[in-house]
């Protein structure tokens, strides 16, 4: 039997009790919570990429986001505020320097450094793109009861909390 991360019905988590996998242990309230975090994770994931899009991917967006909410940064800080590796985030700043959406210029104080800062259609297309995916998400959420949304606060944070504890940046 193939377990796969995302798709655990409650057929398969009989199964894998049933065949002491390791996960007799799972109570059933537990794998249906495991199935519909990954399940929505993956899912918000493939949406929210395709909101309002022209093109330009959430996670690129993402990095837009980061440089125009706290200005220039070194690589090393972007990287680590989107939890990208130093490959992953100097794809990245390449693809948006091609677009001309951002530009490296000379840390001030630290000649080891580049700093990544928008250019100025780099402000314009963050500007323009963060609004639409702000409010799809927004109105994603209020499928939920102002109270739900309260409640999935709380325990959203205690699973952050829990990441942290076990050393993953949240």
């Amino acid at each position: 039997m193939c377990v796969r991360l995302g798709r655990i019905s409650s057929v398969e988590t009989d199964a894998i009790t049933s065949q002491g996998t390791g996960a007799e242990d799972l109570p059933p309230a537990l794998a249906a919570a495991m199935q519909s975090a990954i399940a929505f994770s993956g899912g918000f994931q493939r949406w929210i990429s395709g909101v309002g899009t022209e093109g330009l991917s959430y996670a690129r967006l993402r990095l837009l986001e980061d440089l125009h909410c706290q200005g220039p940064q070194k690589m090393r800080e972007l990287a680590d505020d989107l939890g990208l590796t130093p490959r992953n985030i100097t794809d990245a700043v390449d693809a948006l320097e091609h677009e001309g959406l951002v530009r490296r210029t000379a840390h001030p104080t630290d000649r080891r450094a580049t700093l990544v800062e928008l250019t100025d259609a780099g402000v314009d297309t963050a500007e323009k793109e963060l609004a639409p995916r702000l409010s799809a998400i927004g109105d994603l959420f209020s499928d939920l009861s102002e109270s739900e949304q309260r409640r999935l606060v709380d325990l959203l944070d205690r699973l952050a909390d829990g990441l942290r504890r076990r050393g993953q940046r949240v």
